[in-house]
């Protein structure tokens, strides 16, 4: 209830003022596309105030995909557009396990060993990230492949 007590009058004047704004800078302006940006997502804003689970930033977010923005921008430099987009590929799987709470090192080998032992092309979800720990578990996927390589 204090979330509601001190944002709610904030919020409110911040609307009043986004309206009287809009209606005085030119929409081709930069700061008109900005003010036209926030009316656009205004109902994502003030979620925040009915529904406690919902941070008032996205700080958290920022910070989760800080090193994938990081990675996008030093792929830049890596000589040769090819080179670029093999390497934008590599961090986006690295950066996914991540996110998934997967090993990057263990996931890539066991997909690598995987397709060499004839993972079938229909089955690629199963090589995907999100689902690389509950296949484990289950001991389909990658580890299946594993161990048909071996027998």
């Amino acid at each position: 209830m204090a979330r509601q007590d001190q944002s709610i009058p904030l919020i409110a004047a911040f609307e009043t003022w986004l309206t009287a704004n809009r209606a005085r800078v030119s929409a081709k302006a930069p700061l008109g596309e900005a003010l036209k940006y926030i009316a656009k997502y205004w109902g994502g804003l003030v979620l925040f105030l009915d529904d406690g689970r919902i941070e008032m930033d996205s700080n958290a977010v920022e910070r989760t995909i800080r090193s994938i923005a990081l990675n996008r921008k030093n792929a830049l430099f890596a000589g040769h557009d090819a080179g670029a987009v093999n390497w934008g590929v590599i961090a986006s799987l690295i950066e996914t396990c991540k996110l998934n709470d997967v090993d990057p090192h263990t996931y890539l080998a066991d997909t690598l060993i995987a397709i060499v032992n004839g993972h079938k092309q229909s089955d690629i979800d199963a090589l995907l990230p999100w689902n690389y720990n509950r296949l484990r578990q289950k001991g389909d996927g990658h580890e299946y492949h594993r161990n048909q390589g071996r027998a």
